[in-house]
């Protein structure tokens, strides 16, 4: 059995995780990695799909799981049985936190609607996920990650100018959903401390994309402009791009601030760009985007990756690689900073992944353990917290319960 010693500023909060998926287990991720005690109830028989997900499956496991179901416990359950419904009670009645990301109406369908809940337990927080939100004519349909990228605004502006809207490579949509959530929780809870009442946290998924579209609305709203979208530029926002270097190697250069430009120029060794009335402050850098970034590759081209940003760092220019997997296990940054932990795995053995985030000076958060198989705790949670006796849980397990 892992270690489920409780430690870091969550330490102490009890949390029902229900979801599947990434949008709502992203959201119990975020709190286990902090110390909560996060239970998760899954399917007896399948589990979380993301037991399965992932382009590769290693020894037959999925290198997905590890990582959004780390410290965490698993609990068999079967939630559309009367006696899952009634277990699951029992459980959050015994809860800070309950989360959950299915379709709008399936916890009410279940008899586990907030307010019978919070009925049994005033201090009770919800963070309920959707694609659309807990109301509205949209609240009941099916909300994907793709739809609510596009329906927020993040498709549209993401990609190539001269072809059909692109997607970052990651489930974005679903992980700003999750972190809306967290940072839900977090407020409902500090609420809690003044009023000591739960409360919903109604994340929805498109809108926690809209959270993050900085001022596309206002800009269309004061002057008609509609974002498109630019690939690897921002629209008036130079230099900043990706530029080539010798062989097939790629730079990623920040330098439309006025003083880091003429920085840039002084390395390029063409000191004189600074004051030329093309690129002499940002509005004009922008006009002349595409002229200024034919220069800049230009001179890249001819330098070597490391000695480019050598170069540039020795003249205060930001400046990087594109980083890969491998790189990111290789660079002493991430080395420094502990970014990417090594987690013991009963299968894999010794298995990397992402560090937790953001680093706390006093209390910080650790992966304790990563996701552990199917009903790995059920009996451990069901005699603990809800009370039940070795029979009760026995009789459970026949009876496809748990």
């Amino acid at each position: 059995m892992a270690e489920t010693t409780a430690e870091g500023p969550l330490a102490g909060l009890r949390v029902i995780e229900m979801g599947t998926l990434i949008a709502g287990p992203f959201c119990g991720q975020i709190l286990g990695d902090f110390g909560a005690e996060v239970i998760k109830l899954e399917d007896p028989k399948t589990g979380d799909p993301m037991r399965q997900w992932g382009r590769s499956l290693p020894k037959g496991l999925s290198p997905w799981w590890p990582v959004i179901g780390r410290n965490k416990k698993s609990v068999g359950l079967d939630l559309r049985k009367p006696e899952g419904q009634a277990l699951a009670r029992r459980l959050i009645a015994k809860a800070d936190v309950v989360i959950e990301n299915f379709r709008p109406g399936s916890m009410e369908k279940w008899g586990l609607s907030y307010e019978s809940l919070a009925a049994e337990n005033p201090r009770l927080v919800m963070a309920r996920v959707s694609g659309f939100g807990q109301t509205g004519p949209m609240a009941k349909r099916a909300g994907y990650g793709l739809i609510g990228e596009a329906m927020g605004g993040l498709r549209h502006v993401t990609g190539e100018p001269d072809r059909p809207p692109a997607r970052a490579g990651i489930s974005i949509g679903d992980s700003l959903a999750a972190m809306h959530a967290a940072m839900g929780v977090m407020m409902a809870l500090h609420a809690r401390e003044r009023t000591g009442r739960g409360q919903v946290v109604d994340a929805a998924l498109y809108e926690s994309v809209l959270a993050v579209m900085e001022n596309l609305i206002t800009e269309y709203d004061l002057t008609g402009y509609v974002r498109e979208r630019s690939g690897s530029i921002l629209p008036g926002i130079a230099p900043s791009n990706v530029y080539p270097c010798a062989g097939e190697a790629m730079i990623l250069i920040g330098g439309n601030g006025d003083t880091v430009f003429a920085r840039l120029c002084e390395a390029m060794g063409r000191p004189e760009l600074a004051a030329d009335p093309r690129f002499v402050d940002h509005a004009s850098r922008g006009r002349n985007q595409a002229e200024l970034d034919a220069l800049i590759g230009a001179w890249t081209a001819g330098f070597g990756l490391e000695d480019l940003l050598d170069l540039l760092e020795r003249h205060g220019v930001p400046s990087g690689r594109i980083f890969r997997a491998p790189d990111m296990l290789e660079d002493p940054q991430y080395v420094a900073r502990e970014a990417i932990v090594s987690v013991d795995h009963p299968v894999f053995g010794a298995v990397r992944m992402q560090n937790a985030f953001p680093k706390l000076s006093e209390t910080p958060g650790r992966v304790r353990w990563p996701g552990p198989e199917l009903g790995a705790h059920t009996e451990e949670v069901l005699r603990e917290i809800a009370g039940l006796q070795p029979a009760e849980i026995a009789a459970l397990r026949s009876d496809g319960v748990v």
